[in-house]
């Protein structure tokens, strides 16, 4: 309807989206989010009663969900991932690459090769190589959006996590590449970088009370985000709403930068 010009880009009815890391946190809260515009989300992460009992409460609330595991480190499960939501929802329009690990919180030299490559193949290799399987569906859809999670720690170095800022720094420049070669095709590719955000992965900061302290009285807002505060701008990146908008990197850190 023409007094709904504006609102009708953000509804995202018809759309298939991918959301890894989606069972619980911000990756259940952005897929959430995207199903309320209309979206059909396809829920995803290692465990499939998680993933089976997220999908069944979307659907319970009149909502489209699938329910696909994944590990994302592992390249069987990512091709399967793909080719899994298509056969089942027949297109692909947004994947957003969210799940992440953090395995090693210490300083720099006690950093093991293999924390190091574990924390490199789930948080940067496997968004790249969904993001290249999904490439063709992307295209096909013609408006297809990207979005990878990265962190404000790929922005600024923080001590004690020395593998997750470079694997976070690594997203940022990859959502960059994708972005300026991929706009041919007219598929988006952005970047969100939460801050301190109340989530399983986040828990050794904020179940520490000194710790927490400390980062909270570095925040403006004086407070930690919850996961649904970082759905809102996926919503926006992934639809029409942000048509004109690739390679950016958005920081939704209570003003902490």
């Amino acid at each position: 309807m023409a007094q709904h010009r504006i609102r009708n880009r953000f509804d995202l009815t018809g759309r298939v989206a991918v959301i890894t890391g989606s069972s619980k946190g911000i990756g259940e809260a952005m897929a959430r989010g995207l199903a309320e515009f209309g979206a059909h989300v396809v829920v995803s992460s290692r465990d499939q009663k998680a993933v089976d009992a997220v999908a069944e409460g979307y659907r319970a609330d009149g909502l489209q969900a699938t329910a696909i595991a994944c590990h994302v480190g592992d390249a069987d499960d990512r091709r399967r991932l793909i080719e899994q939501t298509v056969a089942s929802c027949g297109r692909l329009d947004i994947l957003i690459n969210n799940a992440a690990t953090n395995p090693y919180f210490g300083p720099i030299e006690g950093l093991t090769a293999e924390a190091y490559q574990k924390t490199l193949d789930v948080n940067l290799t496997a968004a790249l190589e969904l993001s290249n399987l999904a490439l063709p569906h992307l295209r096909k859809s013609g408006h297809g959006s990207v979005i990878h999670i990265s962190s404000i720690e790929g922005l600024h170095a923080n001590p004690n996590f020395a593998a997750y800022n470079i694997s976070k720094a690594g997203v940022i420049m990859l959502g960059k590449s994708q972005a300026r070669e991929w706009a041919v095709d007219n598929v988006r590719v952005n970047v969100i970088c939460p801050g301190l955000v109340k989530t399983k992965l986040s828990r050794a900061l904020w179940e520490n009370e000194q710790l927490a302290e400390h980062f909270v009285q570095s925040i403006p807002l004086g407070r930690m985000a919850v996961p649904d505060e970082l759905a809102g701008l996926a919503c926006w990146l992934a639809g029409e709403g942000a048509s004109y908008v690739t390679g950016g990197v958005f920081v939704a850190d209570g003003g902490m930068l």
